[in-house]
């Protein structure tokens, strides 16, 4: 297995689940932080909000974003895909309603007509497992391998 196929494979263990992410958007060139809830998939992280949404509004004008977590950081362009009872991301919805099933239904109304998923295809990022550190160009589906001890110290 290469490299980029065995960067990939750690994305998954480490962030096919219901992972929190600070993500950051910007207008006129003030960045916008504000923690989501996330889920990885082929490349891309997917994330349920609404069109009303600052971080959506964002978005829309500018599809550069960052997610970032405990060293954990990623660069991508964002899209809003839809509403989640389209036809066309009826696959993406049968995951994240499972994914993200302890809280989904309590905090999403479908009958919303501003609900939406974003999805963010990663342009580049950087993560650690197991003493490695992955730096990874997914664009040229590159990686550079690197010993990585996560050895910081949370003050309180």
């Amino acid at each position: 297995m290469d490299s980029f196929q065995e960067a990939l494979q750690v994305m998954e263990f480490l962030f096919q689940k219901d992972y929190q992410f600070a993500l950051a958007t910007s207008e006129n060139n003030i960045p916008s932080v504000r923690f989501v809830d996330t889920y990885y998939q082929d490349q891309a992280f997917y994330l349920v909000t609404t069109k009303t949404s600052q971080k959506v509004q964002e978005i829309i004008k500018n599809p550069k974003v960052a997610l970032t977590n405990r060293l954990y950081r990623f660069q991508g362009e964002a899209e809003v895909l839809g509403h989640p009872l389209d036809p066309n991301l009826k696959d993406i919805r049968d995951t994240l309603t499972k994914v993200f099933e302890d809280w989904y239904f309590a905090h999403n109304k479908e009958e919303d007509a501003d609900m939406c998923y974003v999805k963010i295809s990663l342009v580049e990022g950087f993560f650690y497992h197991d003493q490695l550190g992955y730096k990874v160009d997914f664009q040229s589906k590159t990686v550079q391998k690197n010993p990585f001890d996560f050895d910081i110290v949370p003050m309180s």
